[in-house]
């Protein structure tokens, strides 16, 4: 695949992370209100015009729009052009390697392209704050966290992997939102079950207006699920702090009904087996990528053109037993549009250890959101690839990224995790809602 990404950095910049990177200079800044987006992005179409130009976020209300519901803007529209095993072979250049191996896997497997629009975006105040990040933020010297940014996209013109990384895990989404949400596996047979069914309450501290990093002790999202089903899981609970403080452990807490208690539980986190998917996948193939930086080198690629799926709000209207058939998401309700993605690999550190020890991430330029990644086993061998929907969220100004598909290509299983039954953009609660003392006393009522 490396011959086909534009490769438009110098060999110093794709450096996995080395010493704290300066933050770039004043004159590199102020491309953020010309040649680029004010989130980084590059704000002209590609040559043949199958990228446009990006001319903001999509905030127009969403035609036949119910509270919690988000209908699809483009309904109208037709593949521009479609993708099959037969075919794929001329549009390699445009496919990452998980993708063309879903096609060559599966018979009844397709992309359908679709005309693509740029609709991610930000609120104004989110770009402000970006436009300081980028001669303000600085990786630290181990290249694990960043300081001097909150608010905005820490690394908008990014010099190395760790940056891009880091523009993910922090990348623009609404500010407090409720989810209602299903999780299912996949089976050998092509059987699906429901694996977990429940509510989640997400708050981005990161962008809530007029939030510091003193008053969360640098917790930038806050996580904090209720299953309401299958029946033997109802009333488990877990919460989640990511932080930008790498000095401690993953926090996160588990209620569990049989214990009656909250007990801690770091293990939410890196290649552990996630227990709401049944342990199909790992819990940082979520979102394409849940985790600290400290288990990989990572190293910035380039830039690529590729068709990924993108403003696939059709996908969470159908409902779920439209939107899968046997072994994967139905073609007929996935859109894939053309875009410029960065592409950055990870390959274990000294010492490290994790069950994916190669894997390479393809995160959307325009909302710095993964859309794709493929992992690769210790032989080197394509072993799981993952896909991300996202979601025009108008009210919010910004995309959610919130449904992950992770296909176990050896073992032919599927977790469809967080498939929006709903999504609610709502007020932010107070920060004790996140505490493990309130995740007890509302589970135990």
């Amino acid at each position: 695949m490396h011959k086909y990404l534009i490769l438009s950095l110098s060999i110093a910049c794709w450096l996995s992370h080395g010493s704290a990177m300066a933050a770039v200079s004043v004159q590199e800044a102020a491309q953020l209100k010309t040649t680029l987006t004010p989130l980084g992005a590059e704000r002209a179409a590609n040559k043949d015009g199958t990228i446009p130009e990006w001319t903001g976020a999509y905030v127009k209300a969403l035609p036949g729009a119910t509270p919690g519901q988000h209908p699809d803007p483009f309904s109208s529209e037709k593949p521009r052009l479609t993708i099959t095993v037969k075919n794929m072979a001329q549009f390699s250049d445009k496919l990452s390697e998980g993708t063309m191996a879903m096609l060559k896997k599966y018979a009844d497997y397709r992309v359908d392209v679709y005309p693509t629009h740029r609709t991610a975006g930000a609120p104004q105040g989110v770009y402000d704050k970006t436009f300081s990040a980028a001669t303000q933020a600085k990786l630290t010297p181990d290249g694990q966290t960043f300081e001097g940014a909150w608010g905005g996209v820490p690394f908008p013109i990014p010099k190395n992997g760790n940056e891009v990384v880091w523009n993910h895990l922090v990348h623009p989404r609404p500010a407090s939102v409720d989810l209602d949400f299903q999780v299912f596996v996949g089976s050998p047979d092509g059987k699906r079950a429901l694996a977990t069914k429940g509510e989640m309450h997400e708050q981005s501290a990161y962008y809530q207006p007029g939030a510091t990093p003193e008053a969360t002790s640098k917790v930038y999202q806050y996580y904090r699920f209720n299953t309401t089903a299958p029946v033997f899981k109802a009333g488990e609970a877990v919460l989640v702090h990511e932080s930008l403080d790498m000095s401690t452990e993953p926090q996160a807490w588990q209620y569990l009904v049989g214990q009656r208690r909250v007990r801690r539980a770091p293990t939410v986190s890196y290649d552990t087996p996630d227990f709401m998917a049944a342990g199909a996948n790992y819990f940082d193939e979520v979102y394409g990528l849940r985790s600290r930086l400290d288990r990989y080198n990572w190293k910035l690629v380039g830039k690529q053109e590729l068709y990924v799926p993108y403003n696939t709000n059709s996908f969470f209207q159908v409902g779920e037993g439209k939107a899968f058939v046997p072994f994967h998401t139905n073609p007929d309700h996935v859109r894939w549009e053309q875009h410029r993605v960065w592409v950055v690999e990870a390959t274990l550190a000294e010492g490290k250890r994790h069950a994916v020890p190669k894997r390479r991430f393809y995160i959307d330029e325009d909302s710095w959101a993964v859309l794709l990644a493929d992992g690769y086993d210790a032989e080197g061998k394509l072993w799981r690839t993952t896909q991300v929907f996202n979601m025009i969220v108008p009210e919010a100004e910004m995309m959610s990224s919130t449904f992950t598909a992770i296909y176990n290509l050896q073992a032919n299983t599927m977790s469809a995790v967080q498939y929006i039954d709903s999504l609610k953009v709502v007020p932010a609660r107070k920060i004790r809602f996140f505490s493990s003392e309130a995740l007890g006393q509302d589970s135990a009522r």
